[in-house]
């Protein structure tokens, strides 16, 4: 694993740099390997598989998204994000539809600079770790203290998820 080297980094890696220092936010981009597995990801980097955070951008009923940051080994539990939310229909979008509401592909998906600032909720076991995540580009995961990243985005944090 490299670190992305300053002023060597893809569009969607800098925007995540500029997007975090503005916020405070200290996150280390590192290159990684492509992966077959979520247990193989963690692996080739060195953590465990609930180190790793999936941000997935959920589409409410009113057309509007929000993030949903969510550890390896751990899906979205749509009934508890339906109850804190306050609504009664959430779904994934298809990857367009991510994309136009985020300006990342699919795996590289990232709060950090996001083309819409959506609302941001954690899984509560991601709480007081570092954890790695979409970092704009394929090829890079982004490390990030969880509490920071938290604070940064004002994130609502509660138990949303269920063990796959």
């Amino acid at each position: 694993m490299n670190e992305a080297a300053q002023g060597g980094e893809s569009d969607g890696t800098a925007r995540v740099l500029r997007d975090a220092a503005s916020r405070g936010v200290q996150v280390r981009i590192v290159q990684r390997p492509a992966a077959r597995s979520l247990h193989e990801a963690a692996e080739l980097m060195g953590i465990r598989p609930g180190d790793i955070v999936k941000t997935l951008v959920v589409k409410r009923h009113d057309g509007d998204y929000l993030f949903a940051l969510v550890p390896g080994g751990r899906k979205i539990s749509w009934a508890k994000l339906r109850a804190l939310v306050g609504v009664n229909k959430l779904s994934l979008p298809d990857a367009s539809h991510a994309l136009e509401a985020t300006g990342y592909a699919r795996g590289t998906i990232t709060p950090f600079g996001s083309s819409t600032a959506w609302p941001v909720f954690a899984d509560a076991s991601i709480v007081g770790r570092e954890v790695s995540m979409g970092a704009g580009d394929h090829g890079y995961s982004a490390f990030v203290d969880a509490d920071a990243l938290i604070a940064a985005f004002e994130a609502t944090v509660a138990d949303i998820s269920d063990p796959e």
